[in-house]
C-alpha cells in the first residue's frame, strides 16, 4: 500500500510541519517487507513480527475490543509509542452500518454503532476516513499544525494532547471499507522506526479484521434470516438438502387480519412499513420469552417455543404470555397512531411436531419447517375470522398449560379428516378487554 503525508499532493493549504516533525510515510511507502526487516533494529522486528505471528495464529481473543486491548498493549510494550488506536469497519447488518471502535492508553476499548450511509453523512465526509478511502492511501497528520476545520477530528485529537496521528484505509474482501488509526502524544511523533512496525503490522491487522468481519457477517446475517437455531445449524454443516431435524414445541401462528383492506391503497414501500410496525409489535414479545421466529409469512409470522432444560413444560406457557403481549403491544400501537386504521390480530397456538430443515433444489435451499402440526397451526389461524376469536388454543396445546382454558367446540379444519377441538384462556381483567377490542373482522 502507498503511503502519503496528507499535507503531500492532497491540500496544497497545509503546509509541510516544521520543527523536529517531518513527514516520514511517504519514505516507509517505498521499502518492501524485507526492507523494513532490514531497517529496523533487531529488537523491534523480533517484537513486531512476534506481534504479527500472534495476530495470524488466531490464538488471542475473538471479541474485538478485548482482542485490540490485548493488541495494543503488545505494541506499547514493543517500544511503539501509542497513545489511541482507533477502528472503524463497515457492516451489513440489519440494524447498523459500521462499528467504530477505540483505545486510550490506561482506558479500555469502548465500542459505538453508527447508522447511515456514509457518503450522505457530513461527519465522514469531514473525516480522514473520508480521505483515506478515497485516495487508498494513509492520511498523516502533524495535530499541533492542523486547522481545526481541516477535519472534524482535529480538536478532539488536540484535547487528548495528540500530536501525531496516521490513519490507513483497509479494503475487505467484500468490497467494503475499514480504517485503523495510530497516534501518539510523543513531542517528536511516531519515528521512522515506529512507522515501519506500523507499516510491517497492517497486513496481518487487515487480514485478521477481514477474517472477522466476513465471519461475523455470516453469522449475523443467517441469524437475521432463519433464526437462531436454524443458524447455528447452518454453520455446524448441516446444509445439505434433505438434512431435517425433529422437535416437539409450542407453535404460534399470527398473522394482520385483512390484511387486504390495511393494504389496497398503499404503495409497495408503504406495505412493507405497515407490515414492519405489525412485527415490532409481535416479535419483541417472542423473543423475550425464549421463542424463535422461524418464518415471516407475508401479513404473519411463524415461532416456536422450545422445552428448555432450565424452564422444563413451560414453552406453552411463554407462548401464551408472548400472545397475550403481543395484543397489548398492539393496542398500545393502535394508541399512539389513533388517526390510523387501527391493526387487528388472529393468533392461533398449538404444540406438536416441527420438522425443520433443507429443502429445495440443487443449490437453492430454503431452511424451511414442515409437518402435520405446522399444517394444523397454520389452519387453526385461518378460524380466528370464522369463530370471531382473536386468539385460538388447539386442545394439544391447552393440554400443556398451566392455567385455565374455556372449550369453544368442535371445527372442522381443511385437509384433515377429524373435526378440531378449539379452545380459548379463561381470561379476565384488563387482558380480556384488550382482546375483546381486538375483535376480528
Amino acid at each position: 500500500m502507498t503511503m502519503v503525508s496528507e499535507n503531500e499532493g492532497l491540500d496544497a493549504s497545509v503546509s509541510t510541519q516544521p520543527g523536529p516533525f517531518r513527514p516520514r510515510a511517504q519514505t516507509v511507502a517505498t521499502l518492501s517487507m524485507i526492507d523494513l526487516l532490514a531497517r529496523l533494529t533487531p529488537a523491534r522486528a523480533r517484537s513486531i513480527m512476534d506481534i504479527v505471528q500472534w495476530l495470524l495464529a488466531g490464538g488471542s481473543s475473538n471479541n474485538p475490543q478485548a482482542l485490540i486491548g490485548e493488541l495494543c498493549e503488545r505494541l506499547v510494550f514493543a517500544g511503539l509509542p501509542l497513545d489511541r488506536y482507533g477502528s472503524s469497519t463497515s457492516m451489513v447488518t440489519a440494524e447498523h452500518d459500521a462499528v467504530g471502535r477505540l483505545w486510550l492508553r490506561g482506558r479500555t476499548v469502548t465500542e459505538t454503532k453508527f447508522t447511515g450511509q456514509e457518503e450522505q453523512d457530513p461527519d465522514y465526509l469531514a473525516s480522514p476516513f473520508f480521505l483515506a478511502a478515497e485516495t487508498g492511501t494513509w492520511v498523516e497528520l502533524w495535530v499541533p499544525e492542523t486547522p481545526d476545520e481541516r477535519f472534524g477530528i482535529v480538536g478532539s485529537l488536540r484535547d487528548l494532547g495528540i500530536r501525531h496521528y496516521i490513519c490507513a484505509p483497509i479494503v475487505l474482501t467484500n468490497g467494503a471499507s475499514a480504517w485503523v488509526t495510530f497516534a501518539t502524544c510523543r513531542d517528536n511523533g511516531f519515528s521512522e522506526q515506529d512507522l515501519m512496525m506500523i507499516a510491517l503490522l497492517l497486513p496481518a491487522l487487515a487480514a485478521r479484521i477481514d477474517a472477522r468481519v466476513g465471519w461475523s457477517t455470516l453469522d449475523t446475517l443467517l441469524r437475521t434470516y432463519v433464526g437462531d437455531e436454524p443458524h447455528k445449524a447452518i454453520l455446524a454443516g448441516r446444509a445439505k438438502r434433505g438434512q431435517v431435524s425433529t422437535i416437539r414445541a409450542a407453535m404460534l401462528v399470527a398473522d394482520l387480519r385483512d390484511s387486504t383492506g390495511h393494504t389496497a391503497d398503499l404503495s409497495a414501500v408503504e406495505a412493507v412499513e405497515l407490515f414492519n410496525d405489525l412485527f415490532d409489535c409481535l416479535v419483541p414479545p417472542i423473543e423475550t420469552r425464549e421463542g424463535e421466529v422461524l418464518k415471516y409469512l407475508g401479513d404473519g409470522l411463524l415461532a416456536i417455543f422450545r422445552e428448555t432444560k432450565e424452564k422444563p413444560c413451560s414453552a406453552a406457557d411463554r407462548a401464551l404470555d408472548a400472545a397475550e403481549a403481543a395484543f397489548l403491544a398492539v393496542e398500545a400501537f393502535n394508541a399512539r397512531h389513533a388517526g390510523r386504521r387501527p391493526l387487528r390480530i388472529g393468533i392461533a397456538l398449538h404444540y406438536g411436531e416441527v420438522a425443520y430443515g433443507n429443502v429445495g433444489s440443487g443449490l437453492r435451499l430454503d431452511f424451511t419447517v414442515i409437518g402435520r402440526d405446522v399444517a394444523l397451526a397454520s389452519r387453526i389461524a385461518g378460524m380466528n375470522g370464522r369463530l370471531k376469536q382473536p386468539l385460538l388454543l388447539s386442545a394439544a396445546f391447552a393440554r400443556y398449560l398451566k392455567r385455565p382454558v374455556t372449550r369453544i367446540g368442535l371445527f372442522p379444519a381443511r385437509g384433515f379428516a377429524e373435526p378440531v377441538e378449539m379452545f380459548k384462556p379463561s381470561l379476565d381483567g384488563a387482558m380480556a378487554e384488550q382482546t375483546v377490542a381486538q375483535g376480528i373482522g
